[in-house]
């Protein structure tokens, strides 16, 4: 036989020839944190779902954003915890609230931090859903409540407004209302907030990978006569690639500067779909199922954990994801600027 003229291992032999024709790095600078922030001080409750994962009052969040900060981590995503809950999660625009505090007490202390906040009424109402509740019409089909997409607007508009006077570099609205980009636009500019970029959940999907968030956030939808027990009727079916490019269209028309995935793994073939059509920068939410998952492997020492972390969150950029949003932000930096081993 011939000898092969293509030997592609040529360029595999070592580690230096393989960080040469490299086609996908993975930084620190594409990594985004979230936290969880609540009231009190000196609170540091940890997410038994989450190990490593803590709810944190306003003067840890700092000491956690600032460790963070000095691992090489740029950006951290805030989720607010109120001290009370109403119908029309009222605590989520009340401009002294946890998240407006939590962004000033960051922006004093880690001034080069990128603050971006979660829009979403989930964490603030007492029922548990994205929006405020609606009773079904005299005569209509169903006896369920149902979210009431119009009339929520405006409190999403109310509660990015909040944060971007609190200081916020980004408001990511999660809550997938129809129209909630627009109304968040209009509303920030209208307040003098024109230059505050919107970072939309375009894809969120309703699927099976958020149990551990909704320990950490105290949002899953509360059992009760009429409520609603899950979100199918706002998130995403996951079966749904072309409604995907849809709501990415849609979001990007009504003014998004920045589009998400949500969740990661499952969905990579949606990230690059939507690399491949839209200029926007795309963001990869590697969501709190999947951390928990990597996280009870590791600890039975069937993986490890390291090269899984990295290999899943490089895997993500390759999908055409600009930035990564990951409970292993800071593990992460550690492993790639060789502060952890």
């Amino acid at each position: 036989m011939p000898f092969p003229q293509d030997r592609p291992r040529r360029m595999r032999r070592n580690e230096a020839l393989r960080s040469l024709v490299r086609e996908t790095h993975l930084a620190p600078d594409d990594l985004v944190w979230p936290l969880f922030v609540l009231p009190g001080k000196r609170v540091r409750n940890p997410v038994k779902s989450m190990p490593g994962v803590f709810q944190l009052s306003v003067d840890e969040l700092v000491a956690e954003a600032q460790a963070g900060y000095e691992a090489g981590v740029r950006s951290v995503i805030l989720f607010g915890i109120p001290e009370h809950k109403d119908e029309i999660g009222s605590g989520a625009y009340d401009e002294n609230g946890v998240v407006p505090q939590a962004i000033r007490a960051l922006k004093a202390q880690v001034p080069g931090l990128v603050v971006m906040t979660d829009v979403c009424m989930c964490e603030y109402t007492d029922h548990g859903h994205c929006g405020i509740l609606k009773a079904p019409k005299a005569g209509g089909p169903g006896q369920d409540l149902s979210v009431d997409n119009d009339a929520t607007l405006p409190l999403l508009a109310k509660e990015a407004v909040a944060h971007a006077r609190a200081g916020a570099d980004i408001v990511a609205p999660s809550d997938m209302m129809d129209g909630r980009v627009a109304a968040i636009r209009a509303a920030l500019d209208a307040e003098g907030y024109g230059d505050v970029p919107v970072l939309s959940y375009a894809a969120k999907f309703a699927g099976a990978f958020y149990g551990p968030f909704r320990d950490a956030a105290e949002s899953a939808p509360r059992e009760g006569p009429g409520i609603p027990k899950d979100r199918k009727g706002y998130q995403m079916d996951p079966g749904n690639w072309r409604e995907a490019l849809r709501e990415v269209a849609l979001d990007v028309a009504e003014g998004a500067d920045m589009v998400m995935v949500k969740p990661a793994v499952p969905y990579l073939d949606i990230v690059r779909l939507i690399r491949d059509r839209f200029e926007l920068p795309v963001a990869a939410y590697h969501v709190s199922g999947e951390y928990a998952m990597i996280k009870a492997a590791a600890e039975r020492g069937w993986i490890d954990e390291a090269r899984v972390v990295l290999e899943t969150l490089l895997c993500c950029r390759r999908a055409g994801a600009d930035l990564i949003l990951t409970y292993y932000a800071k593990e992460a930096a550690g492993l790639l600027t060789g502060k952890r081993r």
